[in-house]
């Protein structure tokens, strides 16, 4: 293994943080790196460059062409607004708020990812964020007994999920409603841990499935 090999961990995949950020937009957009960097106007081994080399410093001009062309913002492809909310933009010259289908929303929510499920506690409602997944159309996710989101079992519960634009002052929402409640059945524990898209981030043993099946599932979207 040669030492770039090693100081990227495997040949090929993105590395540093702009690299992954830059990454993972283009593929949220279904773009290669070729058509990324036709897009920006760059040469496609630039663009691999960038994503490859972790000490890659591209100018500032550069970064606003790429950002351009990943229809997001520079702060967003270098990370400088990870601590900070989505939707600071200002509204967008001609908004168009709509209402989403039944139909919509659960295609929307089998996206999977992060959501938020809001739970009683002894202290008053909470609003918690969760790695889930969809499984026979309910809502599922791993947590630890005891962790503030295993409140959600056996209770009405509400779930949210959105993605919002900042670059462009738009996005979607969709709220579930519904009955949680433990899994318990071992085979179905083992089915959808074999079917889990992703592991909860906060890592340690999370093995307590909560599902939630939804009576309501409503939703908006802002486009401009």
């Amino acid at each position: 293994m040669t030492e770039q090999t090693q100081a990227n961990g495997t040949k090929g995949l993105p590395s540093g943080d702009l690299g992954r950020r830059l990454a993972a937009r283009r593929a949220h957009l279904g773009l290669t790196a070729e058509e990324t960097a036709a897009r920006a106007g760059m040469a496609s081994s630039y663009v691999t460059h960038l994503e490859q080399h972790p000490d890659a410093a591209p100018g500032r001009g550069a970064l606003l062409t790429l950002a351009a062309a990943l229809r997001t913002t520079v702060s967003e492809l270098t990370g400088g607004d990870a601590d900070v909310p989505s939707g600071r933009e200002q509204a967008g010259r001609a908004p168009e708020f709509t209402e989403l289908s039944s139909a919509e929303c659960a295609e929307l929510l089998s996206t999977h990812g992060v959501g938020r499920v809001a739970v009683p506690t002894a202290l008053g409602p909470a609003i918690v964020p969760v790695n889930y997944s969809v499984a026979d159309d309910a809502i599922v996710f791993r947590t630890a007994r005891g962790a503030t989101p295993s409140s959600a079992s056996g209770c009405l519960v509400a779930f949210e999920v959105d993605r919002v634009d900042d670059a462009f002052s738009q996005g979607w929402s969709v709220l579930a409603r519904g009955y949680a409640r433990e899994v318990t059945d071992i085979d179905e524990v083992h089915r959808l841990a074999e079917q889990a898209y992703s592991a909860p981030w906060s890592g340690g043993r999370r093995d307590m499935w909560v599902r939630i099946g939804p009576y309501a599932l409503t939703g908006r979207r802002i486009v401009v």
